[in-house]
Protein backbone atom coordinates (compact mmCIF):
# COMPACT_ATOMS: atom_id res chain seq x y z
CA UNK A 1 0.00 0.00 0.00
CA UNK A 2 1.26 3.56 -0.84
CA UNK A 3 0.90 5.37 2.63
CA UNK A 4 0.31 8.44 0.62
CA UNK A 5 -2.62 7.71 -1.03
CA UNK A 6 -3.68 4.45 0.25
CA UNK A 7 -3.70 2.68 -3.34
CA UNK A 8 -3.33 -0.87 -3.19
CA UNK A 9 -1.76 -1.10 -6.59
CA UNK A 10 -0.46 -4.85 -5.89
CA UNK A 11 -4.10 -5.71 -5.65
CA UNK A 12 -5.92 -4.03 -8.79
CA UNK A 13 -5.68 -5.29 -12.38
CA UNK A 14 -6.68 -1.60 -13.60
CA UNK A 15 -5.48 2.16 -12.48
CA UNK A 16 -7.83 4.42 -14.14
CA UNK A 17 -6.19 7.75 -15.01
CA UNK A 18 -7.68 11.32 -13.75
CA UNK A 19 -7.99 13.81 -16.71
CA UNK A 20 -8.94 16.75 -14.68
CA UNK A 21 -10.43 19.37 -16.83
CA UNK A 22 -10.99 21.95 -14.17
CA UNK A 23 -9.03 24.48 -15.82
CA UNK A 24 -10.94 24.36 -18.91
CA UNK A 25 -14.52 22.98 -19.04
CA UNK A 26 -14.31 23.98 -15.38
CA UNK A 27 -13.79 27.32 -16.33
CA UNK A 28 -16.61 27.60 -18.63
CA UNK A 29 -19.15 27.90 -15.26
CA UNK A 30 -20.71 31.36 -15.54
CA UNK A 31 -18.46 33.46 -13.08
CA UNK A 32 -15.61 30.76 -12.91
CA UNK A 33 -13.05 32.69 -15.14
CA UNK A 34 -9.20 32.29 -14.13
CA UNK A 35 -6.69 34.28 -14.81
CA UNK A 36 -3.31 33.07 -15.82
CA UNK A 37 -1.60 33.18 -12.41
CA UNK A 38 -5.05 31.59 -10.65
CA UNK A 39 -4.74 28.80 -13.24
CA UNK A 40 -0.95 28.41 -12.63
CA UNK A 41 -1.96 27.84 -8.25
CA UNK A 42 -4.45 25.31 -9.01
CA UNK A 43 -2.22 23.47 -11.16
CA UNK A 44 0.33 22.80 -8.73
CA UNK A 45 -2.15 21.78 -6.58
CA UNK A 46 -3.62 19.04 -9.00
CA UNK A 47 -0.18 17.70 -9.44
CA UNK A 48 0.09 17.27 -5.07
CA UNK A 49 -3.37 15.50 -5.55
CA UNK A 50 -1.79 13.79 -8.40
CA UNK A 51 -4.02 13.91 -11.36
CA UNK A 52 -2.70 11.72 -14.30
CA UNK A 53 -3.50 14.51 -16.76
CA UNK A 54 -4.20 18.39 -16.23
CA UNK A 55 -6.18 20.02 -19.68
CA UNK A 56 -4.99 23.45 -18.73
CA UNK A 57 -6.97 25.51 -21.64
CA UNK A 58 -8.13 26.40 -25.24
CA UNK A 59 -5.31 27.56 -26.65
CA UNK A 60 -6.65 29.11 -29.55
CA UNK A 61 -9.87 30.37 -27.65
CA UNK A 62 -8.03 33.83 -25.83
CA UNK A 63 -4.25 34.89 -25.25
CA UNK A 64 -4.78 34.28 -22.19
CA UNK A 65 -5.69 30.56 -22.36
CA UNK A 66 -2.40 30.28 -24.78
CA UNK A 67 -0.28 31.67 -22.03
CA UNK A 68 -1.53 29.82 -18.94
CA UNK A 69 -1.22 26.22 -21.17
CA UNK A 70 2.14 27.23 -22.05
CA UNK A 71 3.11 28.30 -17.94
CA UNK A 72 1.62 25.10 -16.75
CA UNK A 73 3.58 23.10 -19.74
CA UNK A 74 6.95 25.08 -18.33
CA UNK A 75 5.94 24.71 -14.42
CA UNK A 76 4.82 20.93 -14.15
CA UNK A 77 7.88 19.28 -15.86
CA UNK A 78 7.05 15.75 -16.47
CA UNK A 79 4.83 14.98 -13.14
CA UNK A 80 1.47 15.14 -14.95
CA UNK A 81 0.43 15.00 -18.83
CA UNK A 82 -0.51 18.60 -20.15
CA UNK A 83 -3.29 18.91 -22.29
CA UNK A 84 -4.79 21.61 -25.03
CA UNK A 85 -8.56 21.22 -26.51
CA UNK A 86 -8.84 21.75 -30.46
CA UNK A 87 -11.53 21.84 -32.47
CA UNK A 88 -11.31 19.64 -35.60
CA UNK A 89 -9.60 22.41 -37.34
CA UNK A 90 -5.91 22.89 -38.40
CA UNK A 91 -5.67 26.65 -37.18
CA UNK A 92 -6.84 25.25 -33.35
CA UNK A 93 -4.45 22.48 -34.08
CA UNK A 94 -1.19 24.55 -34.54
CA UNK A 95 -1.86 27.07 -31.88
CA UNK A 96 -2.53 24.11 -29.53
CA UNK A 97 1.22 22.46 -30.65
CA UNK A 98 2.70 25.88 -29.92
CA UNK A 99 1.55 26.96 -26.90
CA UNK A 100 2.06 22.81 -25.95
CA UNK A 101 6.26 23.40 -26.97
CA UNK A 102 7.03 24.06 -23.04
CA UNK A 103 5.51 20.63 -21.91
CA UNK A 104 7.41 18.07 -21.31
CA UNK A 105 4.14 15.69 -21.61
CA UNK A 106 2.21 17.40 -24.16
CA UNK A 107 -1.19 16.25 -25.46
CA UNK A 108 -3.49 17.68 -28.13
CA UNK A 109 -7.40 16.73 -27.28
CA UNK A 110 -8.94 17.89 -30.66
CA UNK A 111 -12.46 16.44 -31.88
CA UNK A 112 -15.47 17.21 -33.27
CA UNK A 113 -19.59 16.16 -33.11
CA UNK A 114 -20.76 12.34 -33.41
CA UNK A 115 -24.37 12.67 -33.20
CA UNK A 116 -27.29 13.67 -35.54
CA UNK A 117 -27.85 16.51 -34.31
CA UNK A 118 -24.46 18.35 -34.04
CA UNK A 119 -23.58 17.01 -37.61
CA UNK A 120 -26.60 18.33 -38.65
CA UNK A 121 -27.48 21.70 -36.82
CA UNK A 122 -24.31 23.02 -35.31
CA UNK A 123 -21.73 21.94 -38.29
CA UNK A 124 -23.89 21.40 -40.92
CA UNK A 125 -22.44 18.93 -42.80
CA UNK A 126 -22.63 14.90 -43.68
CA UNK A 127 -21.92 12.31 -41.79
CA UNK A 128 -19.17 11.29 -44.36
CA UNK A 129 -17.77 14.47 -44.12
CA UNK A 130 -17.49 14.47 -40.29
CA UNK A 131 -15.91 11.87 -40.41
CA UNK A 132 -13.11 12.87 -42.93
CA UNK A 133 -12.56 16.28 -40.47
CA UNK A 134 -12.14 13.95 -37.61
CA UNK A 135 -9.43 11.48 -38.91
CA UNK A 136 -7.73 14.74 -40.51
CA UNK A 137 -7.76 16.52 -37.22
CA UNK A 138 -5.93 13.46 -35.72
CA UNK A 139 -3.31 13.00 -38.40
CA UNK A 140 -2.51 16.87 -38.16
CA UNK A 141 -2.30 16.57 -34.16
CA UNK A 142 -0.08 13.52 -34.62
CA UNK A 143 2.51 15.36 -36.69
CA UNK A 144 2.75 17.51 -33.58
CA UNK A 145 2.89 15.36 -30.80
CA UNK A 146 2.58 11.42 -29.98
CA UNK A 147 0.12 11.72 -27.52
CA UNK A 148 -3.54 12.80 -29.25
CA UNK A 149 -6.68 12.18 -27.94
CA UNK A 150 -10.49 12.37 -29.79
CA UNK A 151 -13.53 13.15 -28.34
CA UNK A 152 -16.45 12.24 -30.38
CA UNK A 153 -18.79 15.04 -28.89
CA UNK A 154 -22.10 14.13 -27.57
CA UNK A 155 -21.49 10.90 -27.88
CA UNK A 156 -24.43 9.85 -25.36
CA UNK A 157 -26.58 11.03 -28.23
CA UNK A 158 -24.90 9.69 -31.11
CA UNK A 159 -26.00 6.51 -33.68
CA UNK A 160 -24.03 3.69 -31.77
CA UNK A 161 -22.88 1.95 -35.21
CA UNK A 162 -21.50 5.84 -37.10
CA UNK A 163 -19.83 6.23 -33.56
CA UNK A 164 -18.20 2.81 -34.03
CA UNK A 165 -17.39 3.84 -37.34
CA UNK A 166 -15.83 7.40 -35.99
CA UNK A 167 -13.63 5.66 -33.31
CA UNK A 168 -12.39 3.07 -35.52
CA UNK A 169 -11.75 5.87 -38.28
CA UNK A 170 -9.38 8.12 -35.91
CA UNK A 171 -7.52 5.18 -33.96
CA UNK A 172 -6.37 4.26 -37.41
CA UNK A 173 -5.29 8.31 -37.57
CA UNK A 174 -3.19 7.82 -34.97
CA UNK A 175 -5.22 8.92 -31.46
CA UNK A 176 -3.96 7.44 -28.80
CA UNK A 177 -7.27 7.92 -26.34
CA UNK A 178 -10.98 7.87 -27.57
CA UNK A 179 -13.27 10.12 -25.35
CA UNK A 180 -16.47 9.47 -25.36
CA UNK A 181 -18.53 12.58 -23.69
CA UNK A 182 -21.87 12.03 -22.72
CA UNK A 183 -21.87 16.19 -23.29
CA UNK A 184 -25.49 17.01 -22.59
CA UNK A 185 -26.12 14.71 -19.62
CA UNK A 186 -28.91 12.78 -21.53
CA UNK A 187 -27.79 9.01 -20.86
CA UNK A 188 -28.43 6.48 -17.93
CA UNK A 189 -25.66 4.08 -16.38
CA UNK A 190 -26.98 1.07 -17.75
CA UNK A 191 -26.93 2.71 -21.16
CA UNK A 192 -23.83 4.32 -20.99
CA UNK A 193 -22.35 1.15 -19.82
CA UNK A 194 -23.46 -0.76 -22.84
CA UNK A 195 -22.56 2.33 -24.97
CA UNK A 196 -18.90 1.86 -23.74
CA UNK A 197 -19.10 -1.93 -24.28
CA UNK A 198 -20.04 -1.74 -27.18
CA UNK A 199 -17.28 0.23 -28.82
CA UNK A 200 -15.18 -2.45 -26.76
CA UNK A 201 -16.54 -5.62 -28.52
CA UNK A 202 -17.24 -4.04 -32.25
CA UNK A 203 -14.43 -1.63 -32.79
CA UNK A 204 -11.06 -2.52 -34.14
CA UNK A 205 -8.02 -1.56 -32.48
CA UNK A 206 -10.17 -0.36 -29.67
CA UNK A 207 -7.80 -2.86 -27.95
CA UNK A 208 -4.54 -0.49 -28.29
CA UNK A 209 -5.94 2.77 -27.37
CA UNK A 210 -7.52 4.58 -24.02
CA UNK A 211 -11.29 4.53 -23.52
CA UNK A 212 -12.22 7.98 -21.91
CA UNK A 213 -15.30 9.20 -20.24
CA UNK A 214 -16.14 12.91 -20.24
CA UNK A 215 -20.02 13.02 -18.26
CA UNK A 216 -22.35 15.77 -18.19
CA UNK A 217 -24.69 15.98 -15.21
CA UNK A 218 -27.53 17.73 -16.37
CA UNK A 219 -29.76 14.55 -15.30
CA UNK A 220 -27.66 14.08 -12.54
CA UNK A 221 -26.04 11.37 -13.55
CA UNK A 222 -22.46 12.29 -14.63
CA UNK A 223 -20.86 10.61 -11.34
CA UNK A 224 -23.05 7.54 -12.15
CA UNK A 225 -22.40 7.38 -15.61
CA UNK A 226 -18.78 7.74 -15.51
CA UNK A 227 -18.66 4.18 -13.24
CA UNK A 228 -20.53 3.31 -15.75
CA UNK A 229 -17.76 3.76 -17.80
CA UNK A 230 -14.88 2.20 -16.05
CA UNK A 231 -16.97 -1.11 -14.94
CA UNK A 232 -17.20 -1.56 -18.82
CA UNK A 233 -13.44 -0.67 -19.69
CA UNK A 234 -12.94 3.06 -19.57
CA UNK A 235 -9.08 3.57 -18.45
CA UNK A 236 -9.64 6.93 -18.16
CA UNK A 237 -12.05 9.58 -16.54
CA UNK A 238 -12.39 13.27 -17.22
CA UNK A 239 -13.66 15.38 -14.40
CA UNK A 240 -13.84 18.41 -12.48
CA UNK A 241 -12.94 19.31 -8.81
CA UNK A 242 -16.37 19.83 -6.94
CA UNK A 243 -17.96 19.02 -10.16
CA UNK A 244 -17.90 22.32 -11.91
CA UNK A 245 -18.45 23.07 -15.58
CA UNK A 246 -20.85 24.11 -18.44
CA UNK A 247 -24.66 24.18 -17.08
CA UNK A 248 -25.36 21.58 -14.05
CA UNK A 249 -21.50 20.85 -14.52
CA UNK A 250 -19.22 18.04 -15.31
CA UNK A 251 -18.24 14.19 -13.38
CA UNK A 252 -17.50 15.63 -9.84
CA UNK A 253 -13.70 14.37 -9.64
CA UNK A 254 -14.12 13.53 -5.50
CA UNK A 255 -16.84 11.46 -5.98
CA UNK A 256 -15.57 9.37 -8.61
CA UNK A 257 -12.15 9.15 -7.01
CA UNK A 258 -13.66 8.15 -3.88
CA UNK A 259 -16.27 5.71 -5.31
CA UNK A 260 -13.19 4.00 -6.46
CA UNK A 261 -11.26 3.47 -3.80
CA UNK A 262 -13.90 2.84 -1.25
CA UNK A 263 -15.33 -0.16 -3.77
CA UNK A 264 -11.95 -0.59 -5.35
CA UNK A 265 -12.62 -4.58 -5.01
CA UNK A 266 -16.40 -4.18 -7.18
CA UNK A 267 -14.79 -2.05 -9.71
CA UNK A 268 -11.36 -4.08 -9.66
CA UNK A 269 -10.31 -0.27 -10.23
CA UNK A 270 -8.45 2.17 -8.15
CA UNK A 271 -6.65 5.53 -8.33
CA UNK A 272 -3.13 7.14 -7.88
CA UNK A 273 -4.96 10.24 -6.61
CA UNK A 274 -3.35 11.72 -3.48
CA UNK A 275 -6.80 11.44 -1.36
CA UNK A 276 -5.68 13.71 1.36
CA UNK A 277 -5.32 16.31 -0.70
CA UNK A 278 -8.84 16.56 -1.62
CA UNK A 279 -10.38 18.91 0.83
CA UNK A 280 -7.98 21.43 -0.15
CA UNK A 281 -8.09 21.05 -3.83
CA UNK A 282 -11.70 21.56 -3.57
CA UNK A 283 -11.30 24.55 -1.26
CA UNK A 284 -8.56 26.47 -3.64
CA UNK A 285 -10.32 25.68 -6.47
CA UNK A 286 -13.89 27.39 -4.56
CA UNK A 287 -11.74 30.27 -3.66
CA UNK A 288 -10.54 30.95 -6.94
CA UNK A 289 -13.85 30.34 -9.07
CA UNK A 290 -15.91 32.17 -5.97
CA UNK A 291 -17.84 28.76 -6.30
CA UNK A 292 -19.34 28.30 -2.95
CA UNK A 293 -19.63 24.14 -2.42
CA UNK A 294 -23.21 23.42 -1.42
CA UNK A 295 -23.46 21.78 2.34
CA UNK A 296 -24.59 18.71 1.25
CA UNK A 297 -21.88 17.84 -1.59
CA UNK A 298 -20.49 14.26 -0.80
CA UNK A 299 -17.29 14.47 0.19
CA UNK A 300 -16.15 18.10 0.04
CA UNK A 301 -19.87 19.33 1.49
CA UNK A 302 -19.48 20.96 4.74
CA UNK A 303 -22.26 18.41 6.12
CA UNK A 304 -20.68 15.48 4.61
CA UNK A 305 -19.32 14.57 8.03
CA UNK A 306 -21.45 16.08 10.20
CA UNK A 307 -24.04 14.21 12.46
CA UNK A 308 -27.59 15.85 14.10
CA UNK A 309 -29.38 12.99 14.96
CA UNK A 310 -29.07 11.45 18.57
CA UNK A 311 -29.47 8.14 17.03
CA UNK A 312 -26.21 8.88 14.26
CA UNK A 313 -23.91 10.74 17.03
CA UNK A 314 -24.35 7.86 19.41
CA UNK A 315 -23.33 5.56 16.75
CA UNK A 316 -20.36 7.48 15.34
CA UNK A 317 -19.22 8.46 18.49
CA UNK A 318 -19.04 4.52 19.65
CA UNK A 319 -18.06 3.78 16.26
CA UNK A 320 -17.46 5.91 13.12
CA UNK A 321 -17.70 3.26 10.38
CA UNK A 322 -21.32 2.59 11.87
CA UNK A 323 -22.62 5.87 9.99
CA UNK A 324 -19.34 7.20 7.91
CA UNK A 325 -18.40 4.62 5.23
CA UNK A 326 -15.26 7.22 4.75
CA UNK A 327 -12.58 8.03 7.11
CA UNK A 328 -12.92 12.00 7.15
CA UNK A 329 -9.01 12.13 7.65
CA UNK A 330 -8.68 10.53 4.17
CA UNK A 331 -10.24 12.85 2.12
CA UNK A 332 -8.09 15.40 4.42
CA UNK A 333 -10.93 16.84 6.60
CA UNK A 334 -10.44 17.46 10.13
CA UNK A 335 -13.04 15.00 11.44
CA UNK A 336 -16.28 14.04 12.10
CA UNK A 337 -18.69 16.89 13.11
CA UNK A 338 -22.01 16.25 15.33
CA UNK A 339 -24.00 19.05 15.11
CA UNK A 340 -26.21 19.96 18.36
CA UNK A 341 -29.78 20.10 17.99
CA UNK A 342 -33.28 18.95 19.69
CA UNK A 343 -32.29 15.77 17.82
CA UNK A 344 -28.80 15.36 20.11
CA UNK A 345 -28.73 12.84 22.57
CA UNK A 346 -27.02 12.74 25.94
CA UNK A 347 -23.90 10.72 24.76
CA UNK A 348 -23.05 14.15 22.12
CA UNK A 349 -23.65 16.74 24.27
CA UNK A 350 -21.69 15.24 27.32
CA UNK A 351 -18.70 14.73 24.72
CA UNK A 352 -19.00 18.61 23.02
CA UNK A 353 -18.70 19.79 26.79
CA UNK A 354 -15.65 17.33 27.48
CA UNK A 355 -14.19 19.17 24.33
CA UNK A 356 -15.21 22.96 26.13
CA UNK A 357 -13.20 21.73 28.59
CA UNK A 358 -15.60 21.18 31.26
CA UNK A 359 -16.07 17.95 33.38
CA UNK A 360 -19.49 17.69 35.07
CA UNK A 361 -21.16 15.68 38.01
CA UNK A 362 -24.16 13.56 36.65
CA UNK A 363 -26.23 15.45 38.53
CA UNK A 364 -25.61 18.80 37.24
CA UNK A 365 -25.27 17.60 33.83
CA UNK A 366 -28.63 16.84 34.15
CA UNK A 367 -29.52 19.49 34.50
CA UNK A 368 -27.59 21.34 31.83
CA UNK A 369 -29.11 18.87 29.71
CA UNK A 370 -32.74 19.98 30.45
CA UNK A 371 -31.57 23.28 29.72
CA UNK A 372 -29.59 22.22 26.55
CA UNK A 373 -33.09 21.16 25.25
CA UNK A 374 -34.79 24.53 26.11
CA UNK A 375 -32.51 26.45 23.60
CA UNK A 376 -32.41 23.71 21.43
CA UNK A 377 -36.20 23.82 20.86
CA UNK A 378 -36.29 27.52 20.20
CA UNK A 379 -33.34 27.62 17.59
CA UNK A 380 -31.86 25.63 14.58
CA UNK A 381 -28.50 24.70 16.11
CA UNK A 382 -26.52 25.31 19.59
CA UNK A 383 -23.27 26.63 19.94
CA UNK A 384 -20.40 26.13 21.82
CA UNK A 385 -20.92 29.71 23.28
CA UNK A 386 -24.88 28.64 23.90
CA UNK A 387 -23.11 25.86 25.65
CA UNK A 388 -20.70 28.33 28.10
CA UNK A 389 -23.50 30.18 29.03
CA UNK A 390 -25.89 27.34 29.96
CA UNK A 391 -23.06 26.42 32.33
CA UNK A 392 -23.25 28.55 34.90
CA UNK A 393 -20.80 29.20 37.38
CA UNK A 394 -17.95 28.32 35.55
CA UNK A 395 -15.62 28.61 37.89
CA UNK A 396 -16.76 26.31 39.73
CA UNK A 397 -16.04 24.01 36.41
CA UNK A 398 -12.97 25.74 35.30
CA UNK A 399 -10.63 26.70 37.76
CA UNK A 400 -9.52 30.05 37.12
CA UNK A 401 -5.37 29.27 37.37
CA UNK A 402 -4.64 32.55 35.18
CA UNK A 403 -7.24 35.94 35.49
CA UNK A 404 -5.48 38.93 33.42
CA UNK A 405 -5.59 42.01 35.58
CA UNK A 406 -3.74 44.64 33.12
CA UNK A 407 -3.03 44.61 29.36
CA UNK A 408 -1.33 47.19 26.92
CA UNK A 409 -0.70 47.09 23.58
CA UNK A 410 0.86 49.49 21.02
CA UNK A 411 0.91 49.27 16.92
CA UNK A 412 0.81 51.12 13.93
CA UNK A 413 2.73 52.60 11.10
CA UNK A 414 6.30 52.07 10.95
CA UNK A 415 6.75 50.12 14.99
CA UNK A 416 6.83 46.88 15.64
CA UNK A 417 3.53 45.98 17.82
CA UNK A 418 4.20 45.38 21.86
CA UNK A 419 2.17 44.05 24.29
CA UNK A 420 2.72 44.54 28.01
CA UNK A 421 0.69 42.02 29.95
CA UNK A 422 0.24 41.28 33.99
CA UNK A 423 -1.42 38.34 34.87
CA UNK A 424 -2.72 36.62 38.08
CA UNK A 425 -0.95 32.95 38.27
CA UNK A 426 -2.32 30.93 41.25
CA UNK A 427 -2.78 34.38 43.12
CA UNK A 428 0.67 36.15 42.33
CA UNK A 429 1.05 38.55 39.60
CA UNK A 430 3.51 38.53 36.91
CA UNK A 431 4.40 41.15 34.15
CA UNK A 432 6.04 40.78 31.11
CA UNK A 433 6.50 42.67 27.91
CA UNK A 434 6.78 40.77 24.33
CA UNK A 435 6.85 41.77 20.78
CA UNK A 436 5.16 40.37 17.56
CA UNK A 437 3.83 40.57 13.98
CA UNK A 438 0.44 42.43 15.10
CA UNK A 439 -0.92 43.56 18.68
CA UNK A 440 -2.80 40.12 18.69
CA UNK A 441 -0.04 38.22 18.18
CA UNK A 442 2.28 40.02 21.00
CA UNK A 443 -0.44 39.96 23.70
CA UNK A 444 -0.62 36.20 22.52
CA UNK A 445 2.72 35.64 22.39
CA UNK A 446 3.56 37.17 26.07
CA UNK A 447 0.28 35.28 27.48
CA UNK A 448 2.20 32.29 26.10
CA UNK A 449 5.25 33.64 27.85
CA UNK A 450 4.22 34.11 31.23
CA UNK A 451 2.02 30.96 31.48
CA UNK A 452 4.85 29.01 29.76
CA UNK A 453 2.08 26.78 27.74
CA UNK A 454 2.98 24.30 25.62
CA UNK A 455 -0.36 24.28 23.52
CA UNK A 456 -1.52 24.99 19.69
CA UNK A 457 -3.16 27.70 18.88
CA UNK A 458 -5.36 26.37 16.22
CA UNK A 459 -8.28 28.76 15.17
CA UNK A 460 -8.99 32.08 15.58
CA UNK A 461 -12.14 33.77 15.31
CA UNK A 462 -13.58 37.56 15.71
CA UNK A 463 -17.24 38.52 15.20
CA UNK A 464 -19.26 41.74 16.37
CA UNK A 465 -22.51 40.70 18.86
CA UNK A 466 -23.49 44.01 18.55
CA UNK A 467 -23.49 47.01 15.62
CA UNK A 468 -21.94 50.42 15.54
CA UNK A 469 -17.84 51.60 15.82
CA UNK A 470 -18.65 50.87 19.66
CA UNK A 471 -19.47 47.27 19.05
CA UNK A 472 -19.13 44.44 21.92
CA UNK A 473 -16.80 42.39 20.00
CA UNK A 474 -16.32 38.51 20.59
CA UNK A 475 -13.41 36.16 20.04
CA UNK A 476 -13.48 32.51 19.70
CA UNK A 477 -9.85 30.64 20.29
CA UNK A 478 -9.56 26.77 19.53
CA UNK A 479 -6.73 25.78 21.62
CA UNK A 480 -4.84 21.96 20.94
CA UNK A 481 -2.14 20.26 23.99
CA UNK A 482 -1.56 16.87 23.96
CA UNK A 483 -4.30 16.06 21.76
CA UNK A 484 -6.99 17.49 23.78
CA UNK A 485 -8.71 20.56 22.26
CA UNK A 486 -10.56 23.75 23.53
CA UNK A 487 -12.60 26.42 22.75
CA UNK A 488 -11.86 30.00 24.47
CA UNK A 489 -14.47 32.85 24.59
CA UNK A 490 -13.81 36.60 24.98
CA UNK A 491 -16.09 39.51 24.85
CA UNK A 492 -15.32 43.32 25.38
CA UNK A 493 -15.58 46.21 23.24
CA UNK A 494 -11.34 46.28 22.70
CA UNK A 495 -10.90 43.63 20.53
CA UNK A 496 -7.59 42.86 21.96
CA UNK A 497 -9.00 42.75 25.56
CA UNK A 498 -11.47 40.30 24.29
CA UNK A 499 -8.38 38.27 22.07
CA UNK A 500 -6.95 38.33 25.29
CA UNK A 501 -9.43 36.86 27.55
CA UNK A 502 -10.79 34.18 24.98
CA UNK A 503 -7.01 32.91 24.95
CA UNK A 504 -6.90 32.68 28.95
CA UNK A 505 -10.45 31.16 29.11
CA UNK A 506 -8.94 28.35 26.44
CA UNK A 507 -5.52 28.00 28.88
CA UNK A 508 -7.63 27.72 32.06
CA UNK A 509 -9.92 25.14 30.15
CA UNK A 510 -6.80 23.32 29.45
CA UNK A 511 -4.96 23.61 33.04
CA UNK A 512 -8.14 21.93 34.57
CA UNK A 513 -8.23 18.93 32.28
CA UNK A 514 -4.42 18.53 32.91
CA UNK A 515 -5.27 18.43 36.41
CA UNK A 516 -8.12 16.04 36.32
CA UNK A 517 -5.77 13.88 34.01
CA UNK A 518 -3.18 13.55 36.58
CA UNK A 519 -5.80 12.39 38.99
CA UNK A 520 -7.23 10.06 37.43
CA UNK A 521 -3.59 8.66 36.71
Amino acid sequence: MDAGTGLVEDLMSRIIQIFDTTLRDGEQSPGASMNTGEKLEIARQLVRLGVDIIEAGFPISSPGDFESVRKIGEEVGDAVVVCGLTRAVAKDIEVAADALKTAKRPRIHTGIGASDNHIKYKFRISRDEALERAASAVKLARSFVDDVEFYAEDAGRADPEFLCRMIEAVIKAGATVVNIPDTTGYTYPEEFGALIRGLREQVRGIDTVTIAVHCHNDLGMATANALAGVKNGAGQIECTVNGIGERAGNCSMEEVVMALRQRSRYFDADTRINTKEIIRTSRLVSSITGINIQPNKAIVGANAFAHSSGIHQDGVLKERSTYEIIDPVDVGAGGSSLVLTARSGRHALRHRISELGYQLPDAEFQKVYEEFLNIADKKKEVYDEDLDAIISDRSKHTAEIYVLKQLRAESGTGITPIATVELEVDGTLIRESGLGDGPVDAVYRTIAAITRTQSKLEAYLVKGITGGTDALGEVTVKVEEEGKKVAGHGADTDIIVASAKAYINALNKLEYWKKGKEKSS
